[in-house]
């Protein structure tokens, strides 16, 4: 399987509704709340690509570009976009839709950093035993 391909068949999908107990007092997603969320996924993406131990070493730039309201339903879409020797970049979006209209669109961005490890937890090459 070429890089693209297991890219491609490791892209993760994760659909949520948003209730009133994930919500701020502007009745919108917490932040941290959808920061887990992107985590969460970020890692699903990223074990269905390595099939490895993985630990979040950083988050890159986390752009709120909409608020998501309460009542609403969000997609969380997860793509390997960089892979290293024992790292991989897993980038995020979240969409936001009504869940009674067709309307969706792109609220949050963010790039997650993993690392593989072994048993010991010291780092390990992310493509050995892939090809």
């Amino acid at each position: 399987m070429t890089l693209e391909e297991r890219i491609a068949q490791s892209e993760t999908h994760i659909f949520k509704a948003v209730f009133p107990n994930t919500t701020n007092h502007y009745d919108t997603l917490y932040g941290g709340t959808a920061m887990a969320m992107m985590d969460e996924v970020a890692f699903i993406a990223g074990t269905r690509f390595c099939r490895k131990r993985l630990v979040t070493v950083s988050s890159d730039r986390i752009d709120f570009t909409k608020s998501i309201p309460a009542g609403t339903i969000v997609e969380l879409v997860a793509r390997v976009v960089h892979v290293g020797r024992t790292s991989l970049k897993v980038h995020i979006e979240i969409f936001v839709e009504r869940m009674y209209e067709l309307h969706r669109e792109l609220a949050i961005t963010g790039t997650f950093t993993f690392v593989a490890i072994d048993e010991h937890k010291e780092p390990i090459p992310v493509m050995e035993g892939l090809e």
